[in-house]
């Protein structure tokens, strides 16, 4: 048991450095990695069916959400960011995305039971418009199973894939070709002024201060939700969590942390650690599936849904962009941001020779990565009726 104790914590943060010095591991994605990783481990080995590992395994992701969702939230610097364009692309992009995951659940449910096509719907939006930790939280909180979680993120990494490949190919010529190709670069943010009553003098200590905070939004947040059913604790916990993490980005140290970290042209320390645990809880997922037990063909309308949610989504964004007069540009950089995830704007803004849409870009990825909870559990509770 100690053994995979240290297995299991420490490949994580393995991949995590060498992603700093190998660039393929960053373009690949550290959770690829990972679950490639594990795959490999618990289906060619027979070291982890020793009994008490699915429990470990178990215990470590219900355990490393409530812990990310605090870490990385309180890294977002809500003040700085430019509400005008992103706001107007942003909102496309959701009801995009919105429109085409309650339509598609109709369209693909098929013989699933309606509550567990509503988890992976909820999941869904969790995915396309916040990301991992979205799809990580919302999974925990409607109860889904590691079988079907698998499934989904094996699903969206060969999608997404597909979808980053077409826009690299065509998606610069066919954007400008819909729609107006100008885009009206963002002001990017000033990050390098304290605060009022800040002194840069005394600004090492106060990364280590945010985990703590952390630690303690997570109790706070696990105590409040024991108030509600047991059917709602969940949930609860989940909500209350993503509450109490936002108003915490604006106490005044949390947000010098963060600006700190941005003069450096660093991730700050908080973000970094909840993307370890992050990390931890698809790694132990991994090692708990034996895919020779898992049925492909029984999933297939996973598949067929997803696909349809990010192409049909991408039909729909282009329509309400050129309801909304907005420029090609900006459009596909927005749909990347949320079908890709925000690390994947550089990349567009680098093709479309315009790195100021990564402002823009990575607004509407943390817009979409606090929101994401709120709207993923919303899209549950309604067709879960």
């Amino acid at each position: 048991m100690l053994l995979y104790l240290v297995y299991l914590f420490l490949t994580p943060a393995a991949v995590m450095l060498l992603a700093r010095r190998w660039t393929w591991i960053d373009k690949v994605s550290p959770m690829a990695v990972l679950y490639v990783i594990g795959l490999l481990v618990a289906n060619l080995t027979s070291w982890l069916r020793q009994p008490g590992l699915l429990d470990t395994n178990n215990l470590i992701g219900q355990v490393c959400i409530p812990l990310s969702i605090p870490l990385m939230l309180m890294s977002c610097s809500l003040s700085h960011w430019s509400t005008g364009k992103a706001l107007k692309a942003g909102l496309s992009g959701f009801a995009a995305i919105l429109v085409t995951i309650v339509a598609g659940y109709f369209l693909f449910r098929g013989h699933s039971s309606p509550l567990h096509f509503a988890q992976v719907s909820a999941v869904a939006v969790g995915i396309y418009t916040g990301g991992i930790p979205n799809m990580g939280a919302i999974a925990h909180g409607v109860g889904m199973d590691h079988e079907t979680y698998l499934y989904i993120t094996s699903y969206d990494l060969i999608v997404t894939a597909l979808y980053l490949v077409f826009v690299i190919c065509f998606g610069k010529p066919l954007f400008r070709k819909l729609l107006p190709a100008q885009a009206t670069p963002a002001a990017p943010p000033s990050s390098t002024t304290p605060l009022p009553g800040q002194s840069s003098r005394h600004k090492h200590p106060l990364p280590l201060l945010t985990l703590p905070l952390a630690l303690a939004i997570a109790v706070v947040a696990y105590l409040l939700s024991t108030l509600f059913p047991d059917s709602l604790s969940t949930p609860m916990l989940i909500l209350i969590l993503t509450t109490l993490s936002i108003a915490a980005s604006f106490i005044p140290f949390v947000q010098q942390v963060n600006r700190q970290a941005e003069s450096r042209q660093r991730q700050p320390l908080a973000f970094t650690v909840g993307l370890y645990f992050v990390y931890l809880f698809c790694f132990s997922i991994a090692n708990g599936c034996d895919i020779r037990q898992l049925d492909l063909s029984g999933s297939l309308n996973i598949l067929w849904y997803i696909l349809f949610i990010i192409f049909a989504s991408l039909l729909i964004q282009i329509l309400l962009a050129r309801l909304l007069h907005l420029d090609g540009d900006s459009t596909l950089v927005t749909s990347v941001a949320l079908i890709n995830s925000p690390p994947f704007v550089p990349l567009v803004a680098a093709l479309l020779n315009n790195k100021d849409l990564t402002v823009l870009g990575i607004t509407i990825g943390l817009i979409g990565y606090l929101v994401g909870n709120y709207l993923g559990l919303a899209v549950f509770f309604l067709l879960s009726l």
